[in-house]
């Protein structure tokens, strides 16, 4: 993405999924809040210090607040460090520090309209922790288990107390639900910028195409049906790739599964290749998938069998195979030509011719699914494709 880079550590720099730098940036905020109510915590706690009933405890559970704050500000700066383990920790150890106030201050301070709790604001911490992370509700459950431990260890309830857990549920589902909200805006924002970089780079590409490619297609076509005979077939291929190339450049070609919904038969999609040299086979009823799938699949066969007939002969005996798996679709094509020796796709793409790199192979891994190749000198050539089924 020009001009921005995304977050790591304490600086800038290769950081993970949009997703991942916006909690990145909200954690960071987090930890800068988990120091302040630290600071008031241990500043009350200061104040009343000649009142607690156990000043030793009071020192440690203090002391244990400081280290957890230093820990966890570390660990959550790290998408792959904020793990459930970590977040159950940071409410146990918030618990932990309040269910420890009766004990550091004794019943007499429980008791009085102004009694407060040894980790004070700090509790809240670990919960907008889990709404930032985890979203409102599990931000929403976590405030609940603070408010229940905090409301155990009350001997009376006022109405500020009331309104701190009111305030604590409330502010953990307004974070949640907004952290969820700006994960979503970040994600389709990253996809936008994705989808206009991809579209100024295919502008350029036509450019270049029209102005070379295409025009030596268009030439080829013209002398090839002025000269006649086997240079006229020629021509006419020389159309086809023509057209095909300039539906591609415009931005026309087979689109991706997921901007044609519309299921389409494979089994019918393929039906028109199967000729005497080629056998079409599958499941006796339809194979349902995405348009787009559909066409993006029959140009990879239809691409194996163009190999077929260039490499092996136009009379060459291949079979197309379906297979419907219920979560996904393998489509097998395979013929009984000499194979491909071992190393020539590697050199050929090395080369810049990227045919198979890209017909086949390309567009497989552009459907989510893998393409397979088993051949051999001697063995024949067989392509196994699988995608998912959406």
């Amino acid at each position: 993405m020009p001009g921005r880079v995304p977050a790591t550590g304490w600086g800038w720099g290769p950081g993970g999924s949009p997703s991942d730098q916006v909690g990145t940036s909200l954690f960071r905020a987090l930890a800068i809040l988990r120091v302040v109510v630290l600071v008031y915590s241990l500043a009350v706690t200061l104040s009343r210090w000649d009142d607690l009933a156990r000043p030793g405890l009071g020192a440690f559970v203090l002391g244990g607040m400081v280290l957890w704050t230093g820990f966890v500000t570390w660990a959550y700066d790290e998408p792959r460090r904020r793990t459930t383990a970590l977040l159950v920790a940071d409410v146990v150890v918030s618990c932990l520090a309040l269910l420890s106030t009766p004990l550091v201050q004794g019943a007499e301070m429980m008791q009085g309209p102004n009694a407060s709790t040894v980790p004070s604001f700090w509790v809240m911490a670990c919960v907008l922790a889990w709404a930032a992370q985890r979203g409102w509700l599990a931000g929403v459950l976590a405030a609940a288990v603070v408010s229940a431990c905090d409301l155990s260890i009350r001997t009376t309830m006022t109405a500020a107390n009331w309104g701190n857990i009111f305030l604590l549920l409330l502010g953990a589902g307004m974070v949640g639900y907004s952290a969820t909200l700006v994960r979503e805006a970040t994600e389709a924002r990253a996809r936008a910028e994705r989808l206009a970089a991809t579209m100024e780079e295919r502008a350029r590409l036509a450019r270049v195409v029209h102005d070379g490619v295409l025009q030596v297609l268009s030439l080829v076509q013209r002398r090839g049906s002025e000269l006649g005979g086997e240079a006229a077939d020629l021509g006419r291929l020389a159309g086809e790739q023509e057209v095909a190339l300039r539906a591609l450049v415009q931005g026309t070609a087979a689109r991706a599964a997921h901007d044609e919904p519309v299921a389409t038969d494979l089994m019918e999609a393929l039906a028109p290749y199967a000729t005497r040299a080629v056998t079409v086979s599958g499941p006796g009823g339809p194979v349902e998938l995405p348009g787009g799938m559909v066409a993006e699949l029959v140009s990879v066969v239809r691409a194996c069998l163009d190999n077929v007939a260039n490499h092996v002969g136009p009379d060459a005996p291949a079979w197309v195979l379906v297979e419907d798996l219920g979560g996904s679709v393998v489509v097998t094509v395979r013929d009984e030509g000499p194979g491909i020796p071992a190393g020539r796709l590697e050199t050929a793409q090395q080369e810049g011719r990227l045919g198979v790199s890209e017909s086949v192979k390309g567009r497989v891994a552009d459907l989510g699914g893998t393409a397979v190749l088993v051949t051999g000198p001697g063995q024949g050539t067989e392509w196994e494709l699988t995608v998912p089924r959406p």
